[in-house]
């Protein structure tokens, strides 16, 4: 049984999907599914990682595979409320850079795709 709880919204410029729990192995399907069916609107997709305890690196590459399959339909990933575990996956591996927006601070530094 995932660790892991959605919650799915519209607004007027975005899909959002709330994340909630252990994003690993055995949850990422679950966000996947959700994150597919977001993707199926054609609205970017934010998701809201402020509930994530935890994230291995299945939760980064599912990220980054999402990522990928948004822009190559024109789309856009956004991450927000990135806490303290999944920000340290994301530092470690530099993926940060790919996935947070810029001015976003991690591990001490503004991420600035010109510097």
């Amino acid at each position: 049984m995932s660790n892991l709880h959605l919650t799915t919204r519209n607004d007027s410029q975005c899909t959002v999907i709330a994340v909630a729990g252990e994003l690993d192995l055995t949850s990422c399907p679950v966000l996947e599914d959700a994150a597919c069916q977001a993707m199926a609107g054609g609205m970017p997709l934010r998701l809201d990682m402020a509930g994530v305890t935890f994230m291995d690196s299945s939760g980064l590459n599912l990220l980054l595979m999402l990522r990928r399959r948004l822009m190559e339909g024109g789309g856009r990933l956004e991450l927000t409320g990135v806490g303290e575990a999944p920000m340290r996956v994301l530092t470690l591996t530099g993926a940060d850079a790919l996935l947070l927006p810029v001015g976003t601070e991690a591990r001490g530094r503004v991420l600035d795709p010109t510097a």
